[in-house]
């Protein structure tokens, strides 16, 4: 199995073991609420873009360590694993980190977003992010995970 594949074993199991001890959930993302789209994604440009991708693209050979041992940043489009995943463990990693999960050794470049945005800053980020998939995907994603 290669290590991508582990880490996200892990962190699909992690997440679901975490989800009842979270202190901020939501009854699903609100995607199809515009006003919370529009102030996700002005967050997301700021916070996000960057490495992420303006389109949401990710890096390239995102799935492939680096030379140092670091995961380039996943696209959160269709194309990447983020429609895998629940809403509270999307919201968790975004505020706490992907070490709260994958243990602190796991290298990631990826912050944790405590202190810096507002639980409501996540979910409208969030909501940005799902409003740009297509919608089988948004469709495919709302059944597996109706709400956390």
């Amino acid at each position: 199995m290669r290590s991508n594949s582990i880490f996200l074993l892990l962190i699909t199991l992690a997440g679901h073991i975490t989800l009842s001890g979270c202190d901020a959930t939501v009854e699903g993302i609100p995607y199809l609420d515009g006003q919370r789209v529009s102030a996700g994604q002005l967050v997301y440009n700021n916070n996000c873009a960057s490495c992420h991708g303006a389109a949401l693209e990710g890096q390239p050979n995102w799935q492939t360590r680096t030379s140092t041992g670091y995961l380039p940043a996943p696209p959160h489009d269709e194309t990447g694993h983020t429609w895998h995943h629940p809403n509270q463990m999307l919201f968790d990693i975004t505020k706490y980190g992907p070490q709260r999960f994958a243990g602190a050794e796991y290298k990631s470049t990826m912050p944790a977003y405590e202190g810096k945005l507002t639980d409501e800053e996540i979910w409208n980020v969030l909501a940005f992010i799902k409003s740009q998939w297509p919608e089988e995907i948004q469709k495919k994603h709302s059944k597996a995970f109706p709400q956390n």
